[in-house]
């Protein structure tokens, strides 16, 4: 749509509604096997997979849980195709045209962190590739330089500067590079599958692993309930959906460019409810055949790759699990904070300096590794903040307007969505009553039952969107 008159401390040419849009079924599709397909996201759902006990046990809980995001995810982004707008821009209409840079803000500190966590991850993948040379593992050894071994800052830096190279030309870069890597990672997925099965000489569901090998494995997932009890399910589907907290946020800044609602629709249930099946299921039988074949749960794609007699093999997995953890850093911690650094200072940062200072940030980390640190747990702590913030901008955007937005009056300083001099009191209260129960409460006391962090994301929901939608109905 055509802006009238755009304050200039609220607009630059990438926070605009977009004007191009040509993500079709496809390249949404590929959002979300971009999302997913990477190291942790493979732990996390062949863990998932074997908690479940059984494979009905399985399409119950994931399948459950992958409806939920589903249905989440539509949400957020029917709202983005409908205004064109990302997520900082359609948080101004909730928090206000200068109070959305809160949520932004929280949004771009978690992805910077989990941006040099994922950059990382990538790296150590090839790392381990190469140190099967005997050369390599001998420089690696006794090479050192920033707290890390010179080998791993150099794989580091090079992984680094590749994501860069993928986003310095914008949006239409990042639906090439996802339409390109997203069926490469399954290809490779599928490979590695057929590969373990076929030498295992079984096909199997985990039911042959001891319960207290199970346990002490998936222990960092948090599920502490048996396998396969209802407790469990219900844990694994929560989790799932838990996992997919930070893109429920800043979806609308891809939806936004789908050519229509019904290319979004199409595109998210073949990337979500089919696709994260799909990816359990192979993740799942691929760790099971694993175990057969090595005696060891190995959770994670690159400890089974390394194992491989074949240098081919081992190079070929290695290398798609670096493109496919890109992927998700490109989508889940790339373009967010792009989006949200321009939207503060829309004058001097557009989308591709701000994806620069999400980069930078994540190279001055590295040395201190904070994402293997005590550090983690305070980003997770500013992480749960995004649950309340989800639910005031859902209440707001389907209960409160029903749908509907004047979009022009979010980038004017004082038009509809100034509020108490730029900033949304309202949505303020009840970001700060939900942090209570969603952050507050579960990190600094003991006052909550065990299983509530699993469960906190959703209590932020329903408590931050209830108590705008009193404050807001309330003030009629």
């Amino acid at each position: 749509m055509q802006l009238t008159n755009p304050s200039p401390s609220l607009h630059n040419e990438d926070l605009a509604p977009a004007a191009e849009r040509r993500w079709g079924a496809f390249s949404i599709f590929n959002v979300w096997t971009s999302d997913v397909h990477s190291l942790y996201g493979y732990f996390l759902a062949a863990s998932l997979f074997l908690l479940c006990g059984s494979f009905i046990n399985f399409v119950l809980a994931i399948g459950v849980g992958s409806i939920i995001i589903y249905f989440l995810m539509s949400a957020v982004g029917l709202a983005g195709v409908r205004t064109g707008v990302p997520y900082p821009v359609l948080a101004r209409a909730s928090f206000g045209t200068f109070g959305a840079n809160v949520p932004a803000l929280v949004r771009a500190v978690v992805a910077c962190f989990w941006y040099g966590a994922q950059t990382s991850a990538a790296s150590g993948a090839i790392v381990a590739l190469l140190i099967r040379s005997p050369g390599m593992l001998e420089f690696h050894t006794n090479s050192h330089m920033l707290g890390h071994s010179t080998l791993e800052v150099i794989c580091y830096v090079i992984v680094w500067a590749l994501q860069l190279l993928i986003i310095q030309r914008g949006m239409e870069t990042v639906r090439k590079f996802q339409d390109w890597a997203g069926p490469a990672v399954w290809i490779m997925m599928l490979l590695l599958a057929v590969y373990l099965v076929v030498k295992s000489g079984t096909f199997s569901f985990g039911s042959e692993i001891p319960a207290d090998v199970l346990a002490a494995a998936t222990a960092d997932v948090g599920i502490s309930a048996a396998p396969g009890s209802f407790a469990a399910l219900a844990a694994v589907a929560a989790t799932w959906v838990t996992y997919f907290a930070a893109l429920y946020l800043n979806f609308c800044d891809f939806s936004r460019y789908a050519t229509d609602e019904a290319a979004l629709r199409k595109g998210n249930m073949w990337g979500l409810p089919i696709n994260l099946l799909a990816f359990c299921l192979v993740a799942g039988v691929t760790t099971t055949a694993a175990f057969s074949v090595y005696g060891e749960v190995l959770l994670h794609p690159d400890q089974i790759s390394a194992k491989f007699d074949s240098t081919f093999l081992a190079a070929l997995a290695a290398l798609t699990f670096a493109v496919a953890t890109l992927g998700i850093n490109v989508v889940a911690n790339f373009v967010s904070p792009a989006f949200d650094f321009a939207n503060v200072f829309p004058r001097q940062i557009d989308f591709k300096k701000g994806g620069y200072i999400a980069a930078a940030i994540a190279l001055i980390l590295y040395p201190w590794a904070p994402w293997n640190t005590g550090a983690a747990h305070f980003v997770n702590f500013i992480g749960s903040t995004m649950g309340p913030i989800f639910g005031i901008m859902m209440v707001d955007y389907y209960m409160i307007r029903q749908g509907k937005l004047d979009v022009n009056a979010l980038y004017q300083e004082n038009g509809e969505f100034k509020f108490e001099g730029g900033f949304h009191t309202k949505a303020f209260l009840a970001l700060a009553v939900g942090m209570v129960f969603s952050s507050i409460l579960p990190t600094f006391t003991t006052v909550l039952p065990a299983w509530w962090g699993t469960y906190g994301w959703f209590v932020g929901v329903g408590v931050g969107g209830a108590v705008y939608y009193v404050l807001r109905m309330g003030s009629k």
